[in-house]
């Protein structure tokens, strides 16, 4: 981007403010001039001519400039602690691939601004981007050309560069009183920690849960969902969140993307998985439908969706059928998560055991690595036949459930138990996956 599409943003950016204020002026001036003698008439124009020449471009910069000492660019913020307290928030850039996700495994994070709340408006003319480039990021690099145009000489320019770089500037870490306050034991004693929120990181989460719901791609998609049709993207949903609030009525006191969300942070829910890694092959199994792991982890959505249907006779309910559909869902994700748990490539070929019992279509299915080194076995998967008499065990089974409930269903039901989107999908998905890793 050329410094001169920067510059003439920091102008756009001055005006906006300045038409703003006048307008705010003028609405509150029409009423004081009702009536009102020629000196009040006179004092109010008077007053109207030194707003807008408080907003004159080199002047608001360098009024600017004096302010912005009293803001801090930072991507871990105190005030989400407590609101009152004085702990120093920090700005870092540190990155790392540890495995871990937290605020050092994000490149691209959004700055925020803390301090006066009053002098917010500098921190956004230092952070706006204009064609990927901001006046911060030029302030960083000691690239100072876009206010270099601006500038009456060398002097005014100097102020401007040395007041703006003042929320740049590190200060001394302090403690304070209502901050969280950590003792680790270290060897010859304990060292005091003070855990900072990143708010970095709640505004790319927060981007990220807004886009997945919101946008309009996820409108197309949810109404794909709805009219059971098919969508090159998946529905991603986020269950059982929870929010939590920051600031109340004051969100800007927090920090200024605190303000950017309405103060309000979602979270997620952290629920540990309802079943457990298997240690073995399911040797001694016929089907995996049958008594065992994934009878245990699909219990209580069973037992939800049985009620469900229990309560209502009206199956042709559109609410009922999309709260059924949900439910049905869920138990092909918990299918599909054991499945994929069994499918290692370091149990490959488990099934030419003697121990194994499992149906002929259920061994293509769990042991896809056998393919490999069985050449009749990788023909038979390669047919693609066991995949609709899996999709028909499934059905089966579901069924049999909902009739020891006492549910009236048959081979209507069984039908639509087999075409599940999601559960083709599901197929389709696990199926690639192999493939490409056998090819790498």
């Amino acid at each position: 981007m050329t410094q001169k599409g920067l510059t003439e943003f920091i102008v756009s950016y001055i005006s906006g403010r300045r038409q703003t204020k006048l307008d705010a002026f003028d609405k509150d001036a029409a009423k004081r001039l009702n009536g009102a003698d020629a000196t009040v008439e006179s004092l109010i124009l008077q007053k109207r001519r030194e707003l807008e020449l408080r907003y004159e471009t080199r002047t608001w910069l360098t009024y600017a400039a004096s302010r912005a000492w009293q803001i801090n660019l930072v991507t871990h913020a105190a005030k989400y602690t407590h609101g009152y307290s004085e702990c120093s928030s920090f700005f870092t850039e540190t990155t790392d691939c540890e495995g871990y996700f937290s605020s050092s495994t994000f490149k691209d994070f959004i700055v925020d601004i803390d301090g006066n709340s009053a002098v917010l408006d500098v921190g956004k003319l230092l952070q706006t981007e204009v064609g990927g480039d901001s006046l911060l990021a030029c302030l960083k690099r000691k690239d100072h050309s876009a206010l270099a145009e601006l500038a009456e000489n060398e002097q005014q320019l100097a102020g401007w560069v040395e007041g703006f770089s003042r929320a740049l500037t590190t200060k001394d870490p302090a403690s304070h009183k209502l901050a969280k306050q950590v003792y680790f034991p270290v060897a010859d004693g304990y060292h005091l920690l003070n855990p900072l929120f990143s708010s970095s990181l709640a505004q790319a989460l927060h981007q990220r849960m807004v886009a997945l719901r919101f946008s309009e791609e996820s409108k197309e998609i949810w109404k794909a969902s709805r009219e059971r049709k098919w969508h090159s993207q998946p529905l991603v949903i986020f269950p059982k969140t929870a929010v939590m609030n920051f600031g109340g009525a004051n969100s800007q006191n927090i920090s200024a993307l605190n303000r950017s969300r309405d103060g309000r942070m979602w979270l997620l829910a952290s629920v540990p998985p309802q079943w457990e890694q298997q240690s073995n092959p399911p040797y001694g199994s016929k089907t995996l439908f049958g008594q065992g792991p994934f009878e245990r982890s699909t219990l209580d959505i069973r037992r939800r969706l049985i009620a469900l249907l229990t309560k209502t006779s009206d199956t042709k309910n559109h609410h009922i059928r999309r709260a059924r559909d949900r439910y049905i869902d869920e138990i092909i994700d918990v299918l599909f998560s054991l499945a994929a748990d069994i499918q290692r490539e370091e149990w490959s070929a488990w099934t030419q055991s003697e121990k194994c019992q499992l149906k002929s279509h259920q061994q293509l299915w769990l042991d896809p690595w056998r393919a490999k080194i069985d050449e009749v076995f990788c023909l038979e998967r390669e047919k693609d036949d066991w995949q609709d008499a899996v999709a028909d065990d499934f059905a089966l089974w579901l069924n049999s459930h909902l009739r020891r409930a006492e549910l009236s269903v048959g081979k209507t039901e069984q039908r639509e138990w087999q075409s599940k989107p999601l559960f083709r999908r599901r197929l389709h998905e696990m199926e690639l996956a192999i493939r490409r890793s056998r090819h790498e």
